[in-house]
């Protein structure tokens, strides 16, 4: 099943979101090479491709794990969650409609 994890930047987190970038995207080039992976990105806090040093609000990712159980277990060893990028993260099930 597919899950949405759906998370939140602690406000001033670019400098430790960056250190941790590489092991994070590693993480998710894994889902990707398995096929799991649906889609994966941050939300810059302004509206800009790059927003440079005003940073990301959080991010979002949909993936499929098989329960809910394990994709929260992902998501806890992420990165961005033992950096503390995050301030708040949120994983529940998600079911694609569109595209078919």
């Amino acid at each position: 099943m597919l899950y949405a994890i759906i998370a939140e930047d602690r406000p001033n987190s670019l400098e430790h979101r960056l250190a941790a970038r590489p092991a994070h995207v590693g993480r998710l080039q894994e889902l990707q090479n398995q096929g799991r992976l649906v889609l994966a990105g941050p939300h810059p806090i302004i509206d800009a491709e790059n927003p440079g040093p005003a940073g990301f609000s959080g991010s979002l990712i949909v993936a499929e794990f098989t329960s809910l159980q394990e994709a929260e277990q992902w998501t806890k060893a992420d990165p961005y969650v033992t950096a503390k990028v995050y301030a708040n993260v949120t994983v529940k099930p998600f079911k694609k409609t569109f595209p078919q």
